[in-house]
């Protein structure tokens, strides 16, 4: 019969089932652990933990795809433009040419100018198969700019 060892000396955390001190190396406290078995490897435990966290981003990834499937892509066209103050009143025309309700993000630009700038608008949500015409406020293209054309991304 083994006799109880006594308070383990230098570095210390809590045994993994009771919460005694025991040595770094250690898991468990010969109470928890009185035939001293050998604890898990370091190695095995951080896989588990590493093929745990790579599971559950496969998991998002597909719940993700699963979300946003059907929807889009959104063709879109600029319908009319005009000055609104400092801002310019756009007027896009998107389509939703998916099996999804869905809204989309358009990027609003001058080809014309070479500055390079553009406005992102989002979209109101839009049945599939629908083409819905909405107004946007946007700054940063100039009051007056020669030519707009909006490209809508999908999800």
């Amino acid at each position: 019969m083994t006799t109880p060892s006594a308070a383990p000396t230098g570095l210390t955390h809590a045994c993994a089932r009771c919460g005694a001190p025991v040595p770094l190396d250690v898991g468990l406290c010969e109470r928890c652990n009185p035939l001293g078995l050998r604890d898990v490897a370091s190695s095995q435990a951080h896989g588990t933990i590493f093929l745990g966290i790579g599971v559950a981003v496969v998991v998002l990834m597909l719940g993700a795809l699963l979300a946003v499937r059907g929807i889009g892509p959104f063709p879109a066209q600029v319908v009319a433009f005009q000055p609104d103050g400092d801002a310019l009143r756009v007027s896009l025309a998107v389509k939703n040419e998916g099996t999804s309700l869905g809204s989309t993000t358009c990027r609003i630009s001058d080809p014309t100018s070479a500055a390079g700038t553009a406005a992102i608008v989002q979209s109101p949500r839009i049945q599939p198969g629908a083409t819905l015409t909405f107004d946007a406020t946007v700054t940063g293209l100039g009051p007056s700019p020669k030519q707009l054309i909006a490209e809508c991304s999908s999800p």
